[in-house]
């Protein structure tokens, strides 16, 4: 019988709870790291339950440990400091009503944005340690051997997200972030999880962090990130590794989105087998044609998102099943894993989809998968 894979993106909604912690820690203001454990276990544990109770076949910690899934790393890695000004995505620019808007439904981000101001290296893992227990714990509580997988900011989505200021060159910068972030890549994947490698900067980054490039110098840039990851990742095999790529996680215009069709080569140059990418919000659900006329190399597996994580819309799940079709077409049932378009929670007190919501789409999901499984049995 066929079985469609059903997962998402990586990050969950955190909470009232865990929230003023996490921005107060990111912040630099002092906190008890035992209360900060137990809570963070917590809210794992009822994330792993949750999860696997809608049915999600490749679940992740949430990212509940972390402020968010890019800016992470500072407390990881030395080299960073201060807190950048971030520049408004190109399609909001223009539009301060629209921001304000958008800032009172989503909420402030309030999180570092720090700056590389000297040598980037490895601080400590110890973090990810604390990840990986945390993880594990509520894995063999709730997840009845299902697999799973932990999150980790590419090197080059750290340059777009924590501006250089110390380095000759981009190129420079991406040497060091190889060698500083590798061991944590090879650490996740040697305790047994899927990596995930997040790459918002291959797509996104066009109209937010690297704005002020032009589109050539933009497109040698992506492709000098994805060589980074590729010799950051070279000790991990492809199908332990999964990537991300979006173009960005909120309800706004995004006239300035670069087209898929203009990446997509670099983007299959990665090693990453499989590839999670944005298949269901307006600007991007018409581009499955884009995935259907690439020479795709026999390894990929594609992740399309049949989920608009900027919606509390739950979608049907006899679309979400023809979205996937359209996907087995391409590739087989083998090849596809049913996703979301992006996280539920990227920052922690940023985000609009009501918490309950996240499990009723993630539901949606799963009855979407097997609606397009029995038709394909």
């Amino acid at each position: 019988m066929t079985v469609i894979a059903t997962t998402h993106v990586g990050s969950l909604p955190r909470g009232p709870e865990l929230t003023p912690l996490l921005l107060a820690r990111d912040a630099g203001e002092p906190y008890d790291p035992a209360a900060f454990d137990t809570l963070v276990q917590s809210a794992v544990d009822a994330a792993v339950a949750a999860q696997v109770a809608a049915g999600v076949t490749v679940v992740s910690d949430g990212e509940l440990g972390k402020v968010g899934y890019s800016t992470y790393i500072i407390e990881r890695l030395e080299g960073f400091g201060g807190n950048s000004a971030r520049k408004p995505a190109l399609d909001l620019a223009p539009l301060p009503e629209l921001r304000q808007k958008l800032a009172a439904i989503m909420g402030a981000q309030e999180f570092t944005r720090a700056v590389c101001i000297a040598p980037v290296k490895l601080r400590t893992l110890e973090p990810l340690h604390d990840d990986i227990r945390r993880f594990k714990g509520a894995l063999d509580r709730h997840g009845n051997g299902t697999r799973a997988f932990l999150n980790a900011a590419s090197p080059g989505l750290i340059t777009a997200f924590q501006p250089n200021a110390f380095y000759p060159s981009h190129d420079a910068y991406l040497a060091a972030l190889v060698d500083a972030m590798r061991p944590e890549y090879e650490a996740t994947a040697a305790a047994g999880f899927e990596v995930q490698l997040d790459c918002p900067d291959l797509a996104m980054s066009r109209h937010t962090g690297y704005q002020d490039m032009d589109e050539a110098e933009f497109l040698r840039t992506i492709a000098a990130n994805v060589e980074a990851l590729n010799a950051a990742t070279a000790n991990i095999a492809p199908e332990a590794m999964r990537m991300h790529i979006c173009w960005g996680n909120y309800e706004g215009p995004h006239t300035h989105d670069i087209p898929l069709e203009r990446i997509i080569d670099i983007i299959l140059r990665a090693r990453p087998a499989t590839i999670l990418f944005e298949a269901a919000n307006p600007r991007h659900e018409h581009e499955w044609t884009i995935w259907r006329d690439a020479k795709l190399p026999d390894d990929k597996i594609l992740a399309p998102g049949l989920i608009d994580t900027c919606s509390n819309y739950v979608e049907h799940p006899e679309l979400i099943a023809q979205r996937i079709e359209r996907f087995t077409a391409i590739v087989g049932a083998d090849r596809v894993v049913a996703s979301t378009d992006c996280g539920f929670g990227t920052f922690a007190g940023y985000g609009k989809i009501d918490p309950a919501v996240t499990w009723m789409k993630l539901r949606a999901l799963r009855e979407g998968a097997d609606i397009a499984a029995a038709r394909l049995t």
